[in-house]
């Protein structure tokens, strides 16, 4: 089994830009990465992902995760290869397409909610593991189960998390969160999304200012 390790980031923040459009998407991510982001999730529900996916990779620096998620299929984890992304984000644990996208060099995060769930997606080999929805198992849930992972797997929390719950997560030992709604809806002006994402940037920063 090969794991690709999850990359060590400044801050471990994963933007989820579900629903953009690929003329949108050079203005958008432009402002996230200023902002300080340095991963970025397109999910493969939105309007012609891996267009938007493409944009946005030959625009990133090289330290930057651009990637889809929603991957379900290894055709899809071949897709986005073929467009230059480098991050494998999917709602559940498929041991083929966290394998094929492992394949291609991939950070892979596939989507966990259980012991059982997690613990497989360990095995077959997931960089990360993406608790979701995070807000239903909440920092204890998550830092319960976390006990019986192995230690160099990365966990992150995604799905009903914001800035305002930074930390009390990272005072569960959990730092990677993916963020949604609360950074970017279908439709948002690029100007609007770069406020957002300095508010989320300061709110993690502030994590190692306060200590946690």
């Amino acid at each position: 089994m090969i794991r690709i390790k999850f990359p060590s980031m400044k801050r471990s923040l994963v933007a989820i830009l579900r629903g953009i459009k690929p003329d949108e998407t050079a203005a958008i991510v432009d402002g996230l990465i200023e902002a300080g982001f340095t991963a970025i999730e397109i999910p493969l529900n939105s309007p012609d992902p891996f267009r938007s996916i493409e944009i946005a990779a030959r625009r990133a620096p090289k330290d930057v995760l651009i990637g889809a998620g929603t991957v379900l299929t290894t055709d899809d984890a071949d897709r986005l290869n073929d467009v230059g992304g480098r991050l494998m984000v999917s709602p559940n644990v498929d041991a083929q397409v966290i394998a094929q996208a492992t394949s291609h060099g991939m950070v892979t995060m596939p989507g966990v909610f259980t012991p059982t769930e997690a613990l497989a997606a360990c095995a077959a080999g997931a960089s990360a593991l993406k608790f979701f929805p995070a807000n239903v198992l909440g920092p204890s849930g998550i830092n319960a189960i976390r006990a019986v992972l192995p230690k160099d797997v990365a966990v992150g929390a995604v799905g009903g998390v914001s800035n305002d719950d930074f930390a009390a997560y990272a005072k569960a030992g959990i730092r990677t969160f993916g963020l949604g709604s609360s950074l970017y809806k279908a439709g948002m002006e690029p100007g609007e999304v770069k406020l957002h994402g300095v508010a989320a940037i300061r709110a993690y920063d502030a994590l190692e200012e306060n200590g946690l």
